[in-house]
């Protein structure tokens, strides 16, 4: 999955660069630019180049100087460790989830690192006819209730609270099942297993169904549709958010990590047209 580019210069890029590399993401759905070392000012403007950066909603990732880069680490005394370790979309559980996902890994452990990706629309092809009828024109709910990480200034408080909050904060939201991509025009089955919980209009079983087919119910990760996406440093990610959902995999040796992402709303709708 994806392309890889080399001698890619982010200070110099023309808008030509730029909408070259918007294309592959869209059509390659990830592209891996080698020998980056960009500041965090340097990677927040490269992200820019390709939509409007969106502040991540919980202060806790935030990256101190730039609140627009969030911040997945376990040293330097801001960010939050292990993020992501679940199948997800980037802010599916908001009424506008990202476009486009920006990774800028600072430091790399030795093993284990890395991110497992499923491509959506491939994933979709390979359903069995009957799954897919089952979910046409269907709608899904998505909630970020089931992983909601705990703050600091939760410690201590009744659960019940806590999920008070996390209904009013963010409360579910629907979008189709299955969408158009609203560039290529790809079929696309918009659904996780980090975020969704119910498929309106759908018997039940369907959803835990579509997981199982996925790929998303295996616990090795070993499911002809995942993808296992390594780091080296200096390399810099750049994925479709509409297309694909990943899942961290998290280095299990005691070694220092840290990695940088911008997240950004292109120029397009999330979809074209539900199917």
């Amino acid at each position: 999955m994806g392309v890889t580019v080399t001698g890619f210069d982010a200070a110099t890029a023309s808008d030509t660069d730029i909408r070259a590399i918007a294309d592959a993401v869209y059509r390659d759905k990830i592209v891996l630019l080698k020998g980056q070392d960009l500041s965090p000012r340097e990677f927040l403007d490269l992200g820019a180049r390709f939509g409007e950066p969106v502040t991540y909603y919980q202060p806790m990732y935030r990256h101190p100087e730039l609140a627009e880069i969030f911040v997945s680490a376990n040293e330097g005394g801001y960010g939050v460790p292990k993020t992501g370790k679940f199948w997800h979309s980037d802010y599916q559980f908001m009424p506008e989830p990202f476009s486009i996902t920006l990774i800028h890994p600072q430091v790399v452990p030795s093993r284990n690192r890395g991110t497992y990706f499923i491509d959506m629309g491939k994933a979709y092809e390979r359903l069995p006819e009957d799954l897919r009828k089952a979910i046409v024109g269907t709608t899904s709910f998505h909630s970020a209730r089931r992983y909601f990480k705990i703050r600091p200034e939760d410690v201590y408080r009744p659960i019940w609270e806590v999920m008070e909050d996390i209904e009013r904060e963010t409360p579910p939201v629907a979008q189709p099942t299955v969408f158009a991509h609203p560039v290529t025009g790809e079929s696309v089955l918009f659904i996780s297993e980090g975020f969704t919980y119910a498929i309106e209009g759908a018997d039940d079983g369907v959803l835990q169904r579509l997981l199982h087919e996925t790929g998303q119910l295996d616990p090795e990760c070993a499911h002809p549709n995942i993808h296992l996406q390594t780091y080296e440093q200096g390399d810099l990610l750049i994925w479709d958010n509409r297309s694909l959902i990943h899942r961290a995999l998290h280095t299990t040796t005691p070694e220092p990590t840290v990695s940088h992402r911008v997240t950004v709303m292109d120029e397009h709708k999330l979809y074209a047209r539900a199917l």
